[in-house]
Formats: C-alpha cells, structure tokens, sequence
C-alpha cells in the first residue's frame, strides 16, 4: 500500500531535509509551496527546482495577508540585522509572520484528508531557531489533538522530525540523506548572494560550522 505525505517546503533548508526524511521513510510525497505576499520570491524558485530535483509533485498555494504585522511581508519594517546568536533566541523578532504555520498546517489538512495522505511533514525546529511560537512542540501537540477533534478522518499526523535537533545536526542528517543544500535558500532578503546579516543567515552559518561541513551556497 502507497503511503502518501503532505510535505510543506519552503526552500529552505529545514524543510528540504524535512522532504529529503519523508522519501526515506518511504512516502509518495505532494509538496505544499506558499506564495503568501513574501518579500523575494526567491525561496519559491528554489523550492519548485528541489521538489522537481527530488521527484516530488507540487503545488503552488497563494494567498495574501494584506493587514501585514511581519517584516516579510510589509517592506517599511526593517529585517533584524546584525543581531548575535544569543540575542536571537530571547525574543520574537519581526520576521515572525503572525499565525503562518496555523494557516499553513491548515491548507496542509485540507490537502491531506482529500488525497488520503497520514502524514503531514513540516521542518519546524525549536532548537536553533528565532523564537517563533509556531515552531515548538507543544504547538504541534495541540493542533495534533484539533486534527482528530475537527476532521472527518482521525488518522491524519502532523511529523516534525527535525524538531528537537540543532542546526548543525539538521546538516549532518541531510548530508546522509543527499540533500542539495546548495540549492537552498535561507536568506530573508532576495539578493543574488544571501547577505550574512540577517538572523536566518546567522543561524544558517552557525550550523554548518558546527557541523563542519562546508556551505556550497556561499562563495
């Protein structure tokens, strides 16, 4: 019997590891990409190429937040720069964009109850993180529970595998699995090089010095 997951990919590369788990164990992948109003469309291009590259069906799911509330998707609030590490973890910085994976797991649901999928995979991770709500695993608990409480099937999961791991080893279970880090994108910004500044970068950089493991995207 085929088992089929829904796999929410950003391009990044928390969820390309996270698409790189679901094949190995075994899954007929659809992958969700999320064009919501973002600043660069950067991260979609690169989702398109590593789901095409992986073998994976996609689609494109878009949407607007017009009200704003995240420096993602209003320009006129400023992307955090330049911040330390620790720093980064102790408060909730404005590139949290208000209830994403709410909205994003939703769609994921939907899509799962109507192709028949169990699994709904999603690289969140509170270990090496910005401090995002959406990202820890209480969260994931208790929209677990509303899956069973509020859907015609009870069989549907969502799997966050890389949940308790660090960054560095993220890298190092991607690099067994094959994951073409080097056709990710971390940045915030959609320059044509990732700008090192911003808190995504940082934890990105850290990562893979930790892991001792070079970074193919940065020159």
């Amino acid at each position: 019997m085929v088992k089929k997951a829904v796999v929410l990919l950003s391009g990044g590369l928390d969820s390309a590891t996270t698409l790189y788990v679901a094949l190995e164990r075994g899954y007929n992948v659809l992958c969700l990409l999320f064009d919501y109003g973002q600043r660069h469309r950067k991260e979609l291009l690169k989702a398109k190429q590593i789901a095409k590259d992986a073998g994976c069906e996609y689609k494109m799911i878009r949407f607007g937040l017009p009200w704003g509330g995240s420096s993602l998707v209003d320009k006129k609030i400023k992307i955090p720069e330049k911040r330390g590490l620790k720093e980064i973890s102790k408060k909730i910085p404005s590139t949290y964009v208000p209830a994403r994976n709410t909205i994003f797991v939703a769609f994921a649901v939907s899509c799962a109850e109507a192709i028949g999928a169990k699994a709904i995979f999603i690289g969140a991770n509170a270990v090496d993180f910005s401090g995002y709500p959406d990202c820890r695993p209480e969260y994931y608990r208790v929209y677990n529970e509303l899956i069973r409480k509020g859907t015609k099937r009870k069989d549907i999961k969502i799997v966050a595998p890389l949940i308790r791991k660090s960054k560095a080893e993220i890298i190092k279970i991607g690099k067994k699995l094959g994951v073409p880090y080097h056709k990710t994108w971390s940045c915030y910004k959609g320059g044509k090089k990732p700008c090192r500044v911003c808190d995504s970068c940082a934890i990105r950089a850290r990562g893979f010095k930790e892991a001792e493991e070079e970074d193919y995207l940065i020159d």
